[in-house]
């Protein structure tokens, strides 16, 4: 398994249908209502969806299995983010 550059927890990677690979959480997550919640899923086919994340009382109401991306939990993930330039920028006044 591969770790964090950030944060130094363990990572693994799930390819994406474009051919990216994204950095999940390796513990498996059960999901619910595809398309209606605020938690992101990575499913085992690498589509992200919305959703909502069950626990183990709500295996009844899952509908699938998926990782959670590691940029929702990891605490160094703003480094990783790039940076959104300002539509100023290089304009003079």
């Amino acid at each position: 398994m591969a770790r964090c550059r950030g944060c130094g927890k363990e990572i693994i990677f799930v390819k994406s249908p474009a051919g990216k690979f994204i950095p999940c959480d390796p513990s498996k997550v059960i999901f619910s209502r595809p398309g209606e919640g605020k938690a992101r899923v990575v499913k085992l086919n690498g589509e992200v969806i919305s959703c909502t994340i069950g626990t183990g009382d709500d295996i009844s109401e899952a509908v699938g299995v998926g990782y959670i991306p590691h940029w929702s939990t990891c605490k160094a993930a703003n480094q990783f983010r790039k940076k959104k330039e300002s539509p100023l920028q290089g304009t003079l006044f």
